[in-house]
């Protein structure tokens, strides 16, 4: 869907270049034929100012957004005015006549029901005034109006009428995007609250229960343990940002095996190989703890291995303009089946949801090609891969996901 937009949007502006921008601007275009033919000059003028109108709109319709905008929008279409509204008022005014917002207003009432464009004649008194035209074009998404782009001129136009359209259809398609951006940021968010939801009361109640069993016995250990699941908590039900370091989750990660450690004892074992320039790589919150989680369900929660006892290797690797983080277990394994029907979410046993969220996300963030590499069979343990680009457009650790 994103592709097929992104595709409209590039279609769309070599039309509006052509058109009404050709002839305002070849005769500036002829002292800058060093840069190219009258007609390339324009087309790059125009998908230039576009380029800079767009981050704005990418991020919805409001008053800020507008603002940002608006003076690259009116540029485009070559006005005297230019106004964005939503279904209540004018967002911006940009340019001559800003005393006809009211005006605006109440001949809009038609389109924003309609969903239909219109041109009409302003009354004004003011000699003084340049604006005597109004074109409005209706901003739609999903056929939902959500406001309207109003182009004002000195008299009529029918270029002005086509224009004003092609450009309100663009800026259209900026808010249907800014609209799968936010869903897209919904839903993560959703998957997230999802995770939390699903971390294992039982891990907590085991964990309190060793706490308490060392409180009489050795209560400096009892108080270690219980700043690990204090630090262990904080972190998984932290309420900012989509995402999160690779040190900040390995260190996450840390405190929960200090707990599974206490309850386990020996028959615990895991090993860390991580390399220290993977570290500052930015990945999805709670990405990585619920592979480990799995990892120790299934080599000790899980069926009764052979030895009683587990291992757990999480290495991390620079991998050129990857990280690759692999988390293997030696326990009891699970029919390849199963798991193809786990991460298609057509059955959810216990430890399955985690899974299934991880790999959604991973794919979600950085594509398809980007989901768990799970290699397992019954009795054979399971290793699971984990492929994290180091750079990627939008994902950051201090802020939300956002396109760029």
């Amino acid at each position: 869907m994103s592709g097929f937009l992104a595709g409209l949007c590039v279609a769309v502006l070599p039309v509006l270049a052509l058109g009404v921008w050709l002839g305002r601007r070849t005769a500036r275009a002829k002292s800058l034929a060093g840069l190219g033919t009258p007609v390339e000059h324009a087309t790059f003028e125009t998908l230039h100012t576009a380029s800079l109108a767009a981050p704005p709109l990418r991020s919805g319709l409001t008053e800020e957004t507008a603002r940002k905008s608006a003076r690259k929008l009116r540029s485009l279409l070559g006005t005297d005015a230019l106004c964005l509204t939503d279904r209540g008022q004018v967002l911006v005014w940009d340019g001559d006549g800003a005393h006809h917002r009211t005006e605006i207003m109440e001949r809009l009432a038609g389109s924003l029901e309609t969903g239909r464009g219109e041109a009409f004649r302003l009354t004004c008194d003011s000699l003084d005034c340049s604006v005597r035209w109004a074109v409005v074009a209706p901003l739609t998404v999903d056929d939902r109006v959500h406001g309207a782009l109003v182009a004002c001129a000195p008299r009529e136009s029918a270029v002005l009428v086509r224009a004003a359209g092609e450009v309100a259809r663009w800026v259209s398609v900026q808010l249907e995007l800014a609209d799968l951006d936010q869903s897209r940021t919904r839903l993560i968010e959703a998957e997230i609250k999802a995770l939390r939801a699903q971390i294992s009361p039982h891990f907590i109640f085991n964990s309190l229960a060793v706490i308490a069993s060392f409180v009489r016995t050795d209560p400096e250990r009892a108080r270690e343990l219980l700043l690990e699941f204090a630090d262990f908590t904080r972190y998984s039900f932290r309420r900012h940002g989509d995402f999160t370091t690779l040190a900040e989750e390995l260190h996450a990660i840390d405190h929960y095996l200090a707990l599974v450690r206490a309850r386990f004892g020996d028959r615990l074992s895991v090993t860390l190989q991580i390399a220290p320039e993977v570290l500052p790589v930015t990945l999805p919150f709670l990405c990585l703890q619920p592979l480990v989680e799995n990892a120790v369900k299934h080599g000790l929660e899980g069926k009764a291995v052979p030895s009683g006892k587990c291992r757990i290797q999480i290495t991390a690797q620079d991998a050129g303009a990857e990280a690759l983080v692999v988390i293997e277990d030696d326990g009891a394994g699970m029919d390849p089946g199963l798991l193809r029907r786990i991460l298609a979410r057509e059955v959810s046993p216990s430890g399955g949801i985690g899974l299934s969220n991880v790999d959604d996300r991973l794919r979600q963030v950085y594509g398809d090609d980007h989901g768990l590499v799970i290699e397992t069979a019954p009795g054979a343990g399971m290793k699971i891969t984990v492929r994290l680009p180091k750079y990627q457009p939008g994902v950051h650790s201090a802020g939300r996901l956002t396109r760029e």
